[in-house]
């Protein structure tokens, strides 16, 4: 039984299809297919059902499910304690955040760090879901909600303060219930969070006009004139031809924190650009 074929097995698990296996692991499907098929010749055992849905475990899929696991945290263990002894100002340092914070947010200050540190190589992945740092999918994470993994070291980097934005020179009538207004707002996967609810009870009959999963294709569509929006001020103070409105009281900010696994907190290039970031953004 090979380690790297219980990788395999993991990813097709999770992922529930070959397809998204492979590009997961960034090897083809014919590869993921004769890997898999090794494994199960090795347990004796078929480990996943074939369905038109994609690849279900079997009992005995299941059973393997729970020791590949611990085999993974193990070997993620040793990399990251190797990685963490690495005191050398060189190598690469994988970073996520979400898609705005990333663009707006980090990247000036990731510019500054490049120019000080040319020989570490740094990685900034956007994307809304939470990240597994035990899982090295990231090195260091910035999320706007505390840490709950107990692994995990992290503190609170900032406070982001919210504006509400509307293209100048239009009129857009804010006063009394809002009726009559456009709100540009997020998607109901993100309905719900503290200044896209607090928008909608400040102006209740204000119209919702478009939705967006993301802040900078709202920021966009709030300069085309199309609606309100409420956005992040680093974001939207960036904006040309838009200006910020006053609805008599501040949208809720939100907090920033910054986390990475406990067996990289000696990891050097890691503490040189956590401290670069801490010294820039925080208060």
């Amino acid at each position: 039984m090979e380690w790297s074929d219980l990788r395999v097995f993991l990813s097709i698990a999770r992922e529930g299809t070959l397809g998204a296996a492979a590009r997961k692991l960034r090897q083809t499907q014919p590869t993921m297919g004769r890997r898999l098929r090794a494994l199960e010749d090795a347990v004796g055992h078929k480990l996943f059902q074939r369905t038109p849905h994609g690849f279900v475990l079997t009992e005995e899929g299941s059973a393997v499910l729970d020791h590949a696991e611990r085999i993974e945290e193990e070997a993620l263990s040793i990399e990251r304690k190797l990685v963490g002894q690495t005191q050398q100002f060189q190598g690469g340092i994988r970073i996520t955040s979400s898609d705005w914070f990333g663009v707006h947010v980090l990247t000036p200050v990731l510019a500054e760090f490049a120019r000080s540190h040319p020989r570490v190589t740094v990685e900034l992945l956007t994307e809304s879901r939470f990240v597994d740092l035990s899982r090295r999918e990231a090195d260091l994470a910035f999320r706007i909600r505390p840490f709950g993994e107990p692994d995990i070291v992290s503190r609170k980097l900032l406070h982001m303060r919210y504006g509400v934005y509307a293209r100048a020179g239009i009129v857009h009538p804010v006063a009394g219930d809002g009726s009559g207004s456009a709100l540009i707002a997020l998607d109901s996967a993100f309905a719900g969070t503290p200044d896209d609810s607090w928008l909608q009870k400040m102006l209740p009959q204000a119209r919702v006009v478009f939705r967006s999963n993301s802040r900078d294709v709202q920021a966009r569509m709030c300069s085309e004139g199309i609606g309100i929006a409420v956005l992040p001020t680093p974001l939207g103070d960036s904006l040309a031809g838009v200006e910020r409105l006053r609805l008599g009281e501040e949208p809720p900010g939100r907090d920033t924190w910054v986390g990475y696994h406990r067996d990289l907190q000696r990891l050097a290039r890691l503490r040189a650009l956590l401290d670069f970031v801490v010294k820039k953004l925080a208060p």
